[in-house]
């Protein structure tokens, strides 16, 4: 799979952009600030409908424009389709496949994928869990794209449940006959987002648990090859299940051998962990059991990643990470003992993902960037975007753009 043409309109930058790609190494060469990450960010954004720089898609618009409009014609195999994305502030973003009837843009999915490596990444080591819950739940849907469908829902129900737990909240706090009611009301409602929070849950929580036995080899290897070895690189995943105690939630750690992926156990966990989290949910006026508040952990030596690696371990920690996702997702669904069994067949095979390293060599050491381009080099595109064409290793030979302020042009 690659991307043999972007085209832009009123995205970030530029007002209007046409650049043809080839399969192998794309080198996007400029000074910083020219609009080198807005390209790889736009092609990101077909893949994965969301950007690794900004949480919303306002920024993705140009000043003054309405809307952006992104359009790449993608290889596979000996066909090529064609998928555009009209992102308009404040509306539902619309989408085409091969210039066709507008359809939903989670629709596109699956279509283009990428494995996107970025200064951001540092965040998966060093940041919050919701970084790292992104980070599984983006896998997720490059593998298996209807999980798209599954997470939106959750978070609506999750939503929903937040502000009834809000207000019935503020009822008991008011006191009253009427606000007694109105409380009952809203606990007899409370049940049904239960059961609704708990089925939606327990399928991502099942999901994401099968993800992490699969990756967990692929991300000790990884590490490896592009660190020094010292110490054992580990992912687990962490959740609030089974229950609240004293606001102190025994955890559910998975490791290895571990089985804790059926859909029906978790779900009668969660059921069971939000009637004992009610009243604390009651009187926080905030959900506080399911997917939304796990982690996925990374150990380093048997040490937690976060506070105890140094930057350089973290730096190979987090490319452990994509390139582990890399080749999860360049595996073969029917052929491969490795992929696991929830990945969805239609993907085929000729679905490796494009590979983007944005702006990735100006932060690693000599030693680190030899390394990362071997490791890259067998992938059918790589991306890359740096600031100083020097940084870019010499066997990561290519085609080379140069990046002015709103324009590229070919070298």
């Amino acid at each position: 799979m690659y991307v043999s043409h972007l085209s832009l309109l009123d995205f970030r930058s530029y007002a209007s952009a046409d650049v043809e790609l080839e399969p192998g190494v794309n080198a996007f060469v400029g000074r910083n600030g020219r609009g080198k990450t807005n390209l790889v960010e736009a092609i990101g954004y077909v893949a994965t409908l969301g950007s690794h720089r900004v949480a919303t898609d306002a920024p993705l618009i140009r000043s003054g424009a309405e809307r952006a409009v992104v359009r790449t014609r993608i290889v596979r195999g000996d066909r090529a389709s064609t998928v555009e994305l009209e992102i308009t502030q404040g509306k539902a973003n619309r989408a085409r496949i091969n210039r066709g009837q507008a359809v939903r843009a989670r629709d596109v999915l699956g279509v283009l994928r990428t494995v996107l490596f970025a200064p951001e990444d540092l965040s998966l080591v060093k940041g919050e869990p919701d970084g790292r819950r992104r980070f599984m739940d983006q896998l997720l849907v490059l593998m298996m794209p209807r999980v798209s469908a599954v997470l939106s829902d959750y978070e609506r129900v999750l939503r929903q449940r937040s502000a009834l737990l809000k207000s019935a909240r503020a009822s008991r706090r008011s006191g009253g006959s009427s606000r007694a009611e109105s409380a009952a009301t809203e606990l007899a409602t409370l049940d049904v987002w239960d059961a609704r929070l708990a089925e939606l849950g327990a399928e991502i929580l099942s999901l994401r648990i099968q993800l992490i036995e699969v990756l967990r080899p692929a991300v000790a290897a990884a590490y490896e090859q592009v660190s020094d070895a010292d110490g054992d690189a580990e992912i687990t995943y962490r959740s609030s299940l089974p229950a609240l105690s004293a606001g102190n939630p025994p955890e559910l750690s998975t490791g290895p051998g571990d089985n804790f992926a059926d859909v029906g156990q978790l779900r009668d966990m969660l059921l069971e962990a939000l009637v004992i989290a009610r009243p604390q949910e009651l009187e926080r006026g905030v959900s506080l059991v399911g997917p939304h508040r796990d982690d996925l952990v990374l150990t380093l030596g048997g040490l937690p990643a976060k506070g105890y690696a140094s930057h350089g371990e973290s730096w190979s920690f987090a490319l452990a990470l994509r390139l582990a996702s890399f080749r999860l997702l360049g595996g073969d669904p029917q052929n491969s003992a490795d992929s696991p069994a929830f990945w969805d067949p239609e993907l085929g095979t000729d679905a490796d993902p494009v590979l983007i390293l944005d702006d990735v060599f100006a932060e690693l050491d000599v030693r680190r960037r030899q390394r990362l381009t071997d490791l890259v080099l067998p992938a059918r595109q790589v991306l890359v975007t740096a600031a100083v064409a020097e940084d870019i290793p010499a066997a990561l030979d290519g085609v080379r753009f140069h990046v002015e302020p709103g324009t590229v042009t070919r070298d």
